[in-house]
Order: structure tokens, then C-alpha cells, then sequence
């Protein structure tokens, strides 16, 4: 059943867009007067640039979020434990949607389960909306028959990981408005405030203090070379991006990052959440741990942690053991190392995998908080340390001009 886009007016005389689908436009039209809505455009779902269908351009454009894929997930596995076919699933999904970007592509994936695809086949058709992952878990579960089980433990992990990440950018947000707010701070008292107020020592024979020849200098760097500075920043930035898409840089720079002692300490406890995590619902799902590691290692961030695990899949295919591959690779906390060894030992890896995942969220999430609560508290010392020194630089010259006219 083909989709149509449509554009109509609702009872408020507000523009409506939408898409539904229907064997015709004639049945679009009806559906919306049915609804009391004026129908204003009616078109079949396809790419008007390109003339390919709709299945073509959400694969190359269409993209959810993390918060909407766990919602979908949720839904989906909720209908098919209710009984729902998978298209009625689906349809009902893209209904409950309220986006029209995501509804889109729910009702293209039906499409191509109406067409005989698998759920699995037809996410495969849209990989920016369906990572690996996703789409890995769904067809293990299809092959064991347990779809509405895999897809609940899929959408518990889904929703976790979007909880942590949005947690950690919420905590985020004080730090940065300190730092760009001290930046504009300083800027604006070295470039306007500090030449007037020093401009009284100018024309006096009077040997100023150290400091004050420091900041007056600063202060003249600034209003002269500002601009150049400013140029040469965000021409290292823009440069520094462009080479970030040569593989071979990309991986020396991760490289250092996982190295760095605080940052590549959050880097690793991160990936290794991540990894612990997409290994365990992986192994729940039925996936065999070899294929499961390969699938994983596109979940993690760090292209150097990444090439690890895909050389811990590597020795673990030829018979070693996995905390053994992933210990000799350095880039791997101990407890998590020690957790999957525990988990081989006993027989129930995904558990541990699991539990391993849980701690290391933990812990990152309890770095990431004292990190935040340190990273306030220094910024405001700092801009307050900088306007002291702009205040001595003022007032040392007035004292020692007291002090000669005393004397």
C-alpha cells in the first residue's frame, strides 16, 4: 500500500502536514474530509529532486534520535505482546509518532513488511534511523521467536543509554555558560576597561609595577591582535576538522585521548559501558559472542578502543578467551576485565556483562558529577582571580603615587 504525503487545513484554519497511507489520492482526500479537514495537496511519497521513492531517501537522510528509538522500541515490544501482527504494530507506532519525520519511516519500514520482508530486512533498508546493533538484536530475535522479549530488553537498554547521555550533556551546561561567560568577561575588560583606566599613567614619568606593565601590555595584544587571534583559532579549528576525517590522524588523535589520565580514564569507562552493555543484549538476543564482539566495536566511540575489540574478536574466533583479549589491550578497566572472566568461569557471561555495564554507567556518571561540581567552582576562581589582578593593576600605581606625595 503506497504512503502519500498531504497538506491540508484543520478546523482552525492551521496548515497540517502529515503522511497516510491508501491505495489512491482520491482516498487520502476522503480520509481527510472525514476528518473535517480542506485537503490542499496530495502527493505520492517521492523524492521530487531525484524521482526515487520514499524507501530511497529516508535511507540516505533519515535519522532518529536516542530518545526515539527507545520510544519506538517500547511501543513496538508492547503491541506485539498484545497480540499485534507486526504491520498493524508498525502502523499503529507511526500514528502514535506525532512527528512526521518519524512517522516517515516507520510506515516506509512497514511497507517493506507488507512487501514480504522481515522486520530486521526492512530496518536494514534504513541504516542512519537502525544502527547494526539494532537491527542485529530484532533479527535474533526473529530467529528465535521470542521478538516482543528481545525487543523489551532492547528498549531497557536504549532507554538507559539515552537517560545517561542526557544526563551527562544536562550537567554539561553550567560548566560551558561559566566558561564562554568568563571568556566575554575578560575579553571585554582587556579590550574597553582596562585602556581607560590605565590611560591615566600614560603621560607620567612614574615607573609603574610589574603587573601593571603585564596587563597594559595584554591589554594593547588584545585591542591590536584580537582579530588575528580570533582568525588563527578558528583556522586551526576548521583545519583541525578537516584532517579528523583522514582515517590514519582520526586514530593517532583517539590514540592520545585514551591516554590522556582524566579524559582518556572517562573515554574508557564510557566505551567500556557502551561495549558491556551492547555485548550483553547481544548475548541475551542469541547472537554468538564472535559476531556479537564485531557488532559492538561500531558502538564504541574511540577508534583505538574499536580496532581492541575488533582484535579481542579476532583472537577470541581463533579459541582464546575474551577478558584475556581485552586485558592485553590496556585500554580496559580492571573490574570490568575481572567481571567477564567471572562471567566465562561460571557460564553466565551476558550477566555479567550486564552487571559489569551497570557499574561502569556508575562509576562514569559519578566522575562526570564531580568533574561538573569541580569545573564550576574553578572557572569562577579563575575569572575572579583575573579581575584582581586587573584591579591591583590599577590601584599599586595609585598607592605608590600616595605614598611619593606623602613623603
Amino acid at each position: 500500500m503506497p504512503a502519500f504525503e498531504y497538506r491540508s487545513l484543520d478546523h482552525r484554519g492551521k496548515v497540517k502536514r502529515g503522511t497516510l497511507e491508501a491505495d489512491s489520492a482520491r482516498q487520502i482526500r476522503q480520509q481527510l474530509r472525514d476528518k473535517g479537514w480542506v485537503p490542499l495537496e496530495v502527493t505520492e511519497a517521492r523524492d521530487r529532486q531525484s524521482g526515487g521513492g520514499l524507501s530511497a531517501r529516508l535511507s540516505a537522510t533519515g535519522k532518529l534520535k536516542g530518545g526515539e528509538q527507545a520510544l519506538i522500541t517500547r511501543q513496538l515490544a508492547t503491541l506485539l505482546k498484545s497480540g499485534l501482527p507486526v504491520e498493524q504494530a508498525l502502523s499503529a507506532v507511526a500514528r502514535q509518532s506525532g512527528h512526521v519525520r518519524v512517522e516517515k519511516i516507520i510506515l516506509a519500514v512497514r511497507g517493506k513488511v507488507l512487501e514480504g520482508y522481515s522486520l530486521a530486512r526492512a530496518l536494514a533498508e534504513y541504516p542512519r534511523a537502525f544502527p547494526e546493533m539494532y537491527r542485529a538484536t530484532v533479527a535474533a530475535g526473529e530467529q528465535s521467536g521470542h521478538l516482543e522479549q528481545v525487543l523489551e530488553q532492547l528498549a531497557d537498554y536504549l532507554e538507559t543509554r539515552d537517560d545517561t547521555g542526557r544526563s551527562v550533556s544536562q550537567a554539561m551546561i553550567y560548566p560551558a555558560f561559566i566558561m564562554i561567560f568568563s571568556a566575554l568577561v575578560i575579553g571585554f575588560l582587556m579590550a574597553f576597561v582596562v585602556p581607560k583606566m590605565v590611560a591615566v599613567f600614560a603621560n607620567r614619568d612614574q615607573a609603574l609595577p610589574f603587573i601593571t606593565v603585564a596587563v597594559i601590555a595584554l591589554s594593547d595584544f588584545v585591542r591590536a591582535w584580537g582579530w588575528l587571534l580570533a582568525l588563527a583559532v578558528i583556522g586551526a579549528v576548521v583545519a583541525f576538522t578537516r584532517a579528523m576525517r583522514q582515517p590514519a590522524f582520526r586514530m593517532r588523535v583517539h590514540r592520545r585521548l585514551a591516554a590522556m589520565p582524566l579524559i582518556g580514564t572517562m573515554m574508557r569507562a564510557s566505551d567500556s559501558a557502551r561495549l558491556a552493555s551492547t555485548l550483553g543484549i547481544l548475548g541475551r538476543s542469541g547472537v554468538p559472542l564472535v559476531d556479537a564482539l564485531f557488532i559492538a566495536a561500531q558502538v564504541v566511540g574511540n577508534l583505538a578502543i574499536r580496532q581492541a575489540v575488533v582484535n579481542a574478536a579476532a583472537r577470541v574466533r581463533e579459541g582464546g578467551s575474551l577478558s584475556r583479549a581485552l586485558e592485553n589491550s590496556g585500554y580496559f578497566p580492571p573490574m570490568l576485565v575481572q567481571m567477564i572472566a567471572s562471567g566465562e568461569a561460571s557460564g553466565e557471561l551476558d550477566n555479567m556483562l550486564s552487571r559489569a555495564a551497570d557499574y561502569q554507567e556508575r562509576e562514569l556518571t559519578s566522575t562526570v558529577q564531580t568533574m561538573v561540581g569541580l569545573l564550576g567552582p574553578m572557572m569562577l576562581l579563575m575569572m575572579a582571580g583575573f579581575v584582581i589582578l586587573i584591579v591591583l593593576a590599577v590601584m599599586l600605581p595609585i598607592m605608590q603615587m600616595n605614598n611619593f606625595m606623602a613623603g
